[in-house]
């Protein structure tokens, strides 16, 4: 048995299509019952509670073999994260997935790849084998821009001139499939990126040539950007962590490079940003 987090998230999401696919016995922890309705269809068995209490992820993870940790970025996400860790290990699981970060260093100063750092080096001082999984950027991050694009012709990040090596999370699931079913990928801390080293002024240059029209980059001023995105982030804290990781992809703080592991894992070339585009496009056009 598989048990998975984040499921109604993209990434889980798509992990969890995947490993559908794949016909293997799964368990998903879910907050909300009818946001995973149609895994539910699917054969997915559902734990239906908070990640944060003890009872409900002990109740997830009996019998469980394999789980793959994946949880909404809070200020409470570390201690939640610990505990799953040290709730998996007593349980008795076997293989330990987490869904981390590039970014994820011991020099890394933004909450959030310190956060997933933390957790990763105390996944390690357990019994359990583990996989560490760390891309950069989701394209899906740009889906909110679909209506701005639409309307203004513009899409608007802080993002200056900084590169990414961003991928779709379609990706980053079937690399999770792959690992949780898939063999010798226990102790491996695997460093997945899209197929290109990209800037937000190529990302422009993309979405004009897919949509067959002027889409412009706005380099916004960060405080700009704050006041326009605080109304959808959950807390000052998401909101402090998201600016400062931002801040860092504008400052090169950790400079990503083209990987080929995707492609040794999974067997295909990544998907690209134009493809992305086209699979998207009611989104943008």
């Amino acid at each position: 048995m598989i048990l998975l987090t984040g499921v109604t998230g993209k990434t889980g999401g798509a992990a969890a299509s995947e490993l559908i696919k794949k016909g293997v016995s799964l368990r998903a922890l879910v907050r909300d019952a009818d946001k995973a309705s149609a895994l539910k269809e699917a054969g997915v068995e559902l734990v239906v509670g908070d990640a944060a209490e003890r009872d409900v992820v002990a109740r997830a993870l009996d019998g469980v073999e394999k789980a793959l940790l994946i949880l909404p970025n809070s200020q409470e996400q570390q201690d939640m994260e610990m505990q799953f860790v040290d709730l998996a290990a007593e349980a008795g699981v076997r293989h330990f997935v987490k869904l981390s970060s590039l970014e994820a260093l011991p020099e890394a100063t933004s909450p959030i790849p310190s956060m997933h750092y933390a957790v990763e080096q105390h996944i390690c001082t357990t019994d359990m084998d583990w996989t560490m999984i760390k891309p950069n950027f989701f394209m899906q991050n740009l889906l909110p821009s679909g209506f701005v694009i639409k309307a203004e012709g513009k899409f608007y990040l802080p993002m200056g001139d900084g590169v990414t090596v961003m991928m779709d999370c379609r990706d980053i699931g079937a690399v999770i499939a792959e690992v949780l079913v898939g063999t010798d990928h226990e102790g491996q801390s695997y460093k997945i990126s899209g197929p290109e080293l990209i800037t937000f002024h190529d990302v422009a240059d993309q979405f004009s040539e897919v949509l067959g029209k002027k889409v412009e980059y706005v380099n916004q001023d960060p405080a700009a950007y704050r006041e326009r995105v605080a109304p959808f982030l959950s807390s000052e804290w998401h909101l402090d962590a998201v600016m400062h990781l931002f801040s860092e992809v504008v400052d090169g703080v950790v400079m990503p490079t083209v990987t080929d592991t995707f492609e040794q894992l999974v067997g295909r070339e990544p998907i690209p940003f134009r493809r992305f585009v086209q699979d998207h496009i009611g989104v943008y056009q």
